[in-house]
């Protein structure tokens, strides 16, 4: 589930909103953007992800009582269900479910009770839907579950580590999985955090878990990273992957982006969870513009508004190129 930093512990200077906001701006200064005219298509069983041009949205699903938006969690399966829904018809490609709330300083929950929140959802989603559902989950266990109730796809917040035996659920049932970079687990992930050289670690420990799920059995061209947002990062550290995200295309996969309200955004802003949309679309937009394929977003309907401005610019360029 979405990361929401208790404390973004940084060594900036601290500034007044104005000059906070120049600082942001600053961190993306001089990243070319990428190049986004040769589409990917990601294909498993009838399923396909077409990136390129075109940008995807992957709605949030929490079926948590404690996720750090109260306004995304949902306390029974009807009221997840709902939610989901109003997310399909507000123009999600995918519908992202999970039961385990994975912001810092949380602990793990019981796979049974994980289970027990998620697979209700999946199997009545799988029955009102045609689109691409995916298990947000460290555990082996729950993932297996939900794939068997109807789930396309694993996102997965450990990148295998969390569970030996996730690699091999997800290689036998042929499906892609997000690897997202975070240092350490949720409960400690925001003890101090510190990078010498943040895109440049981050690019690294991304390729090293490509390794270890091709080793265990995945097909590299299933693999969509995510740094990781939030997880186990400062708020430079955020900012620096948001300017820089065409450095981790280089590495040859997809890549997702999940900010969605996230405390970095409330600190530059000074702004309450609640009130951080705009910050969000914005946030987005820059994402996007420096390599994002997909957003991962609590708001859909604002998000997919975004991606087809993005689009529509995308297109324009190119024919006037052409002409």
């Amino acid at each position: 589930m979405g990361a929401e930093p208790l404390s973004d512990s940084s060594s900036m200077p601290q500034a007044s909103p104005a000059g906070r906001g120049l600082a942001a701006a600053g961190a993306f200064a001089g990243a070319a953007p990428p190049d986004f005219r040769q589409e990917r298509r990601l294909c498993w069983k009838d399923r396909v992800l077409q990136f390129g041009p075109r940008v995807l949205v992957m709605g949030v699903v929490n079926c948590t009582p404690d996720s750090f938006y109260p306004g995304s969690r949902a306390r029974s399966r009807d009221g997840a269900v709902e939610k989901a829904l109003e997310m399909a018809a507000a123009g999600a490609d995918v519908l992202d479910i999970g039961g385990e709330s994975t912001r810092p300083g949380s602990d793990a929950l019981d796979g049974a009770e994980e289970m027990q929140r998620v697979i209700p959802v999946i199997e009545r989603l799988r029955a009102l839907t045609g689109l691409p559902l995916s298990i947000d989950t460290r555990k082996a266990e729950v993932a297996a579950k939900a794939l068997e109730a109807g789930a396309d796809l694993v996102n997965d917040v450990s990148a295998l580590r969390g569970d030996p035996e996730m690699a091999g659920v997800i290689a036998r049932h042929g499906v892609p999985v997000v690897l997202m970079h975070m240092r350490g687990e949720p409960r400690t992930m925001q003890e101090a955090p510190y990078y010498r050289d943040t895109v440049g670690e981050v690019r690294e420990e991304l390729a090293e878990s490509i390794g270890r799920a091709v080793a265990g059995g995945i097909g590299r061209e299933r693999i969509i990273l995510d740094p990781g947002i939030g997880f186990g990062k400062r708020l430079e550290d955020n900012l620096r992957l948001l300017g820089h995200l065409g450095e981790l295309r280089a590495l040859g996969c997809p890549l997702l982006i999940g900010l969605s309200r996230k405390s970095f955004i409330g600190r530059i802003l000074e702004l309450p969870v609640e009130e951080r949309l705009i910050g969000t679309v914005v946030a987005n937009t820059i994402a996007v513009l420096h390599g994002a394929d997909m957003v991962r977003v609590h708001d859909v309907g604002p998000a997919v508004q975004m991606a087809r401005l993005v689009e529509a610019v995308r297109r324009a360029s190119a024919q006037g190129e052409r002409s």
